[in-house]
Order: structure tokens, then sequence, then C-alpha cells
């Protein structure tokens, strides 16, 4: 898999090559030669040059132009303008001929975001209906609903919740991520949304960053991969029948471009990467997002030297459409354009010009809609950009099946309710647990465990599906939840109980580690809480937790410890490693607690049952101040590779096949770290 990097670099050369062969010329060593660094200047003639895995569909192109011939100026502007569902009412959608909505992470049918599936169902054939012309005379143009469907369809109380992306990262599985991606288009169906604004595609270089998990790595390699197989598994393949039909619904390849590699890891921040970086390491995720068919993509909040990616001509029409040869929708983000200089929520001429066809304004989309129609008419904004921006919306739409479409409750899975969660999902999701733990530490080979033990459970994370999700779980911060919003889910204690009991052991359960009894073993589950975007943005890598003291007092009582850590990210645990016999990472594992179990307990006859195999698809630091962390890739120059040195590497994790001791490991004083400063007294080694 390492070549894979290789691989994906010598196709953007060969990409040049190609352009200029067909230019007619041969290429030189000036052709090939790295992009100028010019901060904030792009070169498109430098990126390669990609094309959709859909190809236009001449039946299609005819009914766009007859479409645009017939509507007027207020149809087509409403059709560029994305209001949230707490702001908009389905008189509104028809007044304004508004085009598409969305739900947001706090938002719901009725002003409830924790309404039930029904009323989900319910609420999108009222918005469906009133989309529908009022008379005969004018074209049928249905609404489109948008909804993060970022991890299951993960709004939804009851739907399956699978593992967060950074977990699907280390199973290193892309058919298990096409699964994945089936599922949750089936389970989004259920409940009447057509769209949703995943996968992130996101190479995340600093973990400070808040979304850090929306990531499947630092690594090109992976994200790369993984995008083809996620975008088949919600949209299905191109040319198929079901494409985009039945069981299939609209993916959004995010955020375009750079959104990982913000200065300090700040969301929404500054991306100062060369050129040349941000084609080799950030764009290639995305060529294969639109080989594969992605029919949308998301503009980033982030700014590219300075330059805001909402108003980024450069980058969202001359790349990204341009040369990558994107041929779908570029919608913005929630209040992206706010950012953009020369902007307000209601008025963003800029943003229009530089090739965001549909603006995500969920709480001005109003005065954005008044003020978008008299820039049309005043020339601020073209006619032909309008109409570019429609024609888009309107091919995504006959291309979806849309145009022709029953309502929501109608179609092909809606209502079926038995299908959000249902335990063929859910043995999914299980196995995604499975497959994506990373066993860090199993000193005495300590792990699988006898199931026949007593066991102790402790940690405030063992017994919270709320905190084994994360964010973007029913609401936007993923806080907030209780039990009853996951009612076909299963927590980490709950699937320690399930294995040991069946197979005689016992399991005492007491948050801060406390018991009456001895027990032969103590899995303490602890890390994290949820967040999702800037809120989950930090300064340094250490894990401020409390659990080391109760670690280390089970640990001198004589009790083998094994650590259970959820994080969105890597952090800084060394202490909280040396006082555990085994330490696992287990990321974000979603729903279905019991895949833990799976592979921490041996079968009741002794055998193993399922053995680690998640490998680390970010570094992990020695230090809390030890980011940027990433291990050097193909895209690195010969001559500036930088130095390497995490606690472990890109690619680690052990496995029962090969056991090893780890022993104490050097806490960050000993790499010149001081914690009164926050920082480093000297260089790390």
């Amino acid at each position: 898999m390492r070549y894979v990097g290789v691989v994906i670099a010598g196709a953007l050369i060969l990409g040049a090559v190609s352009d200029l062969q067909a230019q007619g010329r041969e290429p030189n060593m000036g052709d090939l030669a790295p992009i100028p660094s010019e901060p904030g200047v792009i070169h498109p003639e430098l990126w390669p040059v990609g094309q959709s895995g859909v190809a236009r569909d001449p039946a299609i192109e005819a009914e766009v132009r007859r479409l645009l011939s017939l509507m007027t100026v207020e149809e087509k502007v409403g059709q560029t303008i994305q209001a949230d569902m707490a702001s908009v009412s389905p008189d509104d959608v028809r007044k304004y001929h508004l085009g598409t909505i969305l739900n947001g992470g706090d938002s719901g049918p009725y002003r409830n975001d924790r309404a039930l599936p029904p009323e989900w169902l319910k609420a999108a054939d009222e918005y469906f209906n009133a989309s529908l012309p009022a008379t005969p005379d004018r074209p049928r143009i249905p609404i489109l609903w948008g909804t993060d469907s970022i991890h299951g369809n993960s709004n939804i109380t009851g739907a399956t919740i699978f593992p967060h992306n950074i977990g699907l990262g280390a199973a290193r599985d892309p058919e298990l991520v096409r699964e994945i991606g089936r599922i949750t288009a089936i389970e989004t169906r259920v409940t009447g949304a057509d769209w949703t604004f995943a996968p992130t595609l996101a190479v995340v270089r600093d973990d400070r960053w808040g979304r850090t998990y929306e990531g499947y790595s630092e690594d090109t390699e992976v994200v790369t991969q993984y995008a083809t197989a996620m975008i088949e598994g919600l949209q299905g393949k191109p040319g198929g029948a079901d494409f985009l039909r039945g069981a299939h619904v609209i993916a959004t390849a995010k955020h375009f471009l750079g959104d990982g590699g913000t200065l300090n890891g700040r969301d929404r921040g500054d991306n100062e990467s060369s050129e040349a970086e941000m084609r080799d390491i950030f764009a290639p995720p995305y060529q294969a997002a639109i080989a594969a068919g992605v029919q949308s993509v998301m503009a980033s909040y982030s700014s590219w030297h300075g330059y805001k990616m909402h108003g980024n001509k450069a980058l969202l029409s001359d790349v990204l459409v341009g040369r990558l040869g994107f041929d779908g929708v570029v919608v913005g983000d929630w209040n992206g354009h706010i950012e953009v200089p020369g902007c307000t929520g209601s008025s963003c001429v800029p943003v229009f010009n530089a090739g965001v066809d549909i603006v995500m304004a969920p709480d001005t989309w109003r005065g954005l809609y008044v003020n978008t129609l008299a820039q049309v008419k005043s020339g601020e904004i073209s006619m032909a950009r309008l109409d570019e921006a429609v024609a888009r919306v309107l091919r995504l739409k006959l291309r979806a099946g849309v145009m022709t479409a029953d309502a929501p409750s109608m179609r092909t899975y809606a209502g079926q309710w038995d299908q959000l969660g249902s335990p063929e999902h859910r043995a999914v999701a299980r196995q995604a647990v499975r497959e994506s733990l990373v066993l860090l530490k199993n000193d005495a080979a300590i792990l699988p465990l006898n199931p026949k033990l007593r066991v102790l459970v402790a940690g405030d994370g063992a017994n919270d599906l709320g905190k084994q999700c994360g964010g973007w779980t029913i609401s936007w911060q993923g806080t907030g939840n209780s039990r009853a919003d996951f009612p076909h889910g299963q927590t980490i204690l709950e699937g320690i109980r399930e294995n040991v009991e069946a197979a005689g052991g016992t399991v005492a359960y007491d948050v801060n580690g406390t018991f009456t009894a001895k027990p032969d073993v103590a899995i303490v589950v602890f890390g994290e809480n949820p967040y999702a975007e800037t809120p989950g943005d930090l300064d340094t890598l250490a894990y401020k937790g409390s659990e080391r003291a109760f670690l280390q007092k089970l640990n001198a009582q004589g009790i083998p410890v094994v650590s259970v850590f959820i994080s969105g990210r890597p952090l800084y645990v060394t202490p909280e490693i040396n006082a555990s016999n085994a330490f696992v990472a287990a990321w974000l594992p979603g729903s279905e607690g019991g895949g833990i179990a799976d592979v921490l307990f041996r079968k009741a006859d002794g055998s193993v049952a399922y053995d680690f195999r998640g490998k680390l698809s970010y570094s992990w630091p020695r230090t809390p101040v030890q980011t940027p962390l990433n291990r050097p890739g193909p895209y690195d120059p010969a001559n500036a590779r930088p130095t390497y040195l995490p606690l472990f590497p890109y690619d680690y994790g052990m496995d029962y096949a090969h056991p090893a001791d780890l022993g104490a490991l050097p806490d960050a004083a000993q790499f010149g770290y001081d914690a009164s400063l926050q920082g480093m007294h000297q260089a790390p080694p």
C-alpha cells in the first residue's frame, strides 16, 4: 500500500504530460518543473486533467436547455439558494421557488432535532409537495433535501451509527467502507432525504483540528482509496441502472480544498501549503471522487494564503471544474459565504461569481434571494453565470430521477422503519468496530482475555453511547444524548457483559474503578467527550482526563489493566499507556460497542475469536506539542523530507499473532517537554 502514493504522484505528472501532448507538443523539463511558489496564485495548467465518471447524456442536456428556456429569473435564483428547515417552511419553498433545503446538525422537522423517524418522512413530503408547480404552465422542478449522514444516518434516533472516519481509516478495508456507504444510503432513504453531505475527504495534517476524526488519514493514499469506495457505496456505480436511484443517494465530496492542512489545525483557518502541496497532497482524493461520479462538491470554510475558498474562482472553477473535470454541483458550507470579503449573509456576489452553484444560507436565505435577484437584474451576476449554476442543479436532479419522482414517502425504502438499525446493518457496524481497533500495547500477552474471569469495568466511556459515538450524532456536537436516542445500540459495557456472562464470567461496573471483591482484570474505558468542528480545536495534544490516578491505583493493587481509549485523534497519553498492561485505541466506534468485546475476549473454549487488524492511519505523538506529525510521502521534496520520530508510526498496530512487550515508554519530559511552559524547552529528538 505504501506505493499507492507514488502511483498517485505519477498520475499527476502523466496527466500534465497527456495534456501537453493533446496540444500537439511534447513535454520538456520546464513543463514538469515544480509549480512556481507564488502564495495565492494558482496555475491551472499545471494541474492534472481529469474526467467525471458520469458522461453527459444528450437527452438530459436537451431537457436542461428546455427547462432553462421556460424558467423565470425568479425561479432560477431560487434553485441556487439553500435554506435550513429550522428557518424555512413549505410555504416559503413555494413562494421563493427554492431548489434545495437541508437540516443542519441541530435542526429537525417541526423544530425538533430529536423527532421520530415518521416525522422526518412526513416533513420530506410536505417540502416536496410545496416545490411542485401551483399551475400546470410552470415547469416541475422538485426540491432536493440534503442532510449530514456523516457516519450512518446519524441525525436519526434508532439509526445504525458507524465508526467515524478515523476508525475506518485504521481498518484499511475499502470494501467494508463501500458497504457502509450502501447501508447509510438505505437508512437515509428511509426518512426521505435524497442527498448526504459526505464523505469528508480531508487529508488531515495537524491533529489539533476539531474535525480530525472526519478524515480517514493523514496520508493521501488511504483517503484517495476510500473516496472511490464510499462514493460508489452511497451513489452506486456510474452506468448502473441504480446509480443515484432506489437505494442510493447523492454524495458530496468535501471540503474543497485543503481543509485538513490549516495553520495550527484551526478550523476555518488558513492553509499555507504551496500550490504543489495542494495539488499533490490534498487534491488526489477529489480526482478519485470525480472519477467515481460524485455529483456534488462542498467548498471549504478554510482559506489558501488568505483567500477564502468560497470565493476562490481559480480553484473552484478553473481547477475543480476546468482541470479535474468535475461535472456536478458546487455547494457552499453553512454560511460559508459570509466570511468572503465583500459578502454578508444576505448578499454575496463574489461567491456566485467564483463558481458556487448553491449557496447554503441557512438563516439568511430570504435576504440572499432578494439581493441575488436584484444583482442578476443589474448584471453584477451575469445571466450566463446564473444559467450555468441552474443548469448544474437541473442536471443533477435529472440524473437522480428527482424530476419525475413521486413524493419521498413513495420511494424505495421510504418508511421501512425496520431498516433503521436492522440486525444486518448493525452486524456490519460491529464488524467495522472490530476492524478499526488498534492495539498499541499488550505486555505479557494479557489480551485476549479469558471471558470466565471476574471483570471490573470502569471509566466514564464504558456505559455512554453518546461518548462512544462522538460528534455529528443526533445533535451537531453529539452532546445531550441519552440511552433512549440509541434504541438499537449497545454500550461497550453492555457488549462486555454479553460476552463474559455468556461464558460464565462476572462483570462489575463502577465508573471510578472501586470494588468490593478484587477482580481478575480491569477494563477502563475513557477518553474525549463529544465535539464537532471549531469547538473541538485544541492548542496541544495533551489528554486532559483524570483517569491516570486510578489506573495507577489499580496497578498498585496488582490488578491487570486494559485501557480502551475513546478519541477523535491521537493524543499524548504516554502516562496512561504506562499505567496500563494493554492499551487499545478505539477511536469513536459508534453504536455497536459489542465489537470491542469481540476482540478483547477469547471464545468460551479458549480460542481467539477475532484478532486485532487495525493499523494507525495517523502518527501518534511523543509529546503534546509534536504536531504537525505526518509520515513523509512521495509528495515531499527529496531535499526537504521532515524528521519523522513519532511515538507510534503510521501503520503501527500490534496483533495476537505476533506478541511483543512494549515496556515503559519515555514520557514527554524526556523529550524536552515542559508542562509548565506548555511547550518544548529544547528540540525534540
